[in-house]
């Protein structure tokens, strides 16, 4: 037992060291979160020994979680403060919410698939996380139940952004999401920063699994 467990704190070592601030994570808070929140504990214990590639991994039903590198930039990018309230749109294995959750106030979790939901349930209150709520449900086109939110993170990508998201997000507010269809996916982040104004900024390329029901953009017909 002793062995798997120092076996597990190398390939976490690795992966923050290899992956991680190569990829411009470099946050102390970010990298403390990555080193202290067990990333294992968040997939089936046959995917255990992958938990820190560099990949994406099945977590059931046909979904995988994001890769390490990309969901710690993501956190990085959002910066979390203790006051925050936080949505989250795919709470997939409930990883990123135990992240979240571990520089917010509160994060809701919401997730469409209640085999997934229930699974990040347990996860997360095996793991002694107690401020994050898993719902179930379709947020691909906003979550208004808890909002306004001061944290918007979309863990699945999308065409296009509703505008829903957007009027969900307070004055100051950030919210990070894939955007595009593959091959061609940005990450951006937006920042909301008065009733009428956001700013926008392309963080990375990447291609990201698509929310399941997400909107398709609409095509011309000639």
């Amino acid at each position: 037992m002793t062995v798997v467990k120092m076996d597990m704190e190398q390939a976490r070592f690795n992966m923050i060291e290899q992956q991680i601030r190569t990829w411009e994570v470099l946050d102390p808070e970010v990298l403390d979160l990555l080193a202290a929140v067990k990333r294992e504990c968040f997939v089936s214990a046959a995917h255990q020994p992958l938990a820190f590639a560099d990949i994406e991994l099945p977590i059931g039903n046909g979904q995988t979680m994001l890769q390490p590198r990309i969901e710690a930039r993501i956190l990085q990018e959002v910066a979390v403060r203790n006051t925050d309230i936080v949505l989250e749109v795919g709470a997939g294995s409930g990883y990123m919410a135990a992240l979240l959750a571990s520089k917010a106030e509160y994060v809701y979790s919401v997730e469409i698939d209640p085999v997934l939901a229930e699974n990040a349930r347990r996860n997360l209150q095996q793991a002694g996380v107690a401020n994050v709520s898993v719902e179930t449900g379709d947020a691909s086109g906003g979550w208004p139940a808890h909002g306004p939110y001061d944290v918007i993170v979309i863990s699945g990508s999308l065409p296009e952004l509703p505008e829903a998201f957007l009027q969900q997000l307070k004055i100051g507010g950030r919210l990070a999401a894939f955007i595009g269809e593959a091959p061609a996916m940005q990450a951006r982040l937006t920042t909301r920063t008065s009733d009428q104004a956001f700013n926008t900024i392309n963080l990375f390329e990447t291609v990201v699994a698509p929310l399941s029901t997400a909107k398709q953009r609409q095509r011309f017909v000639f």
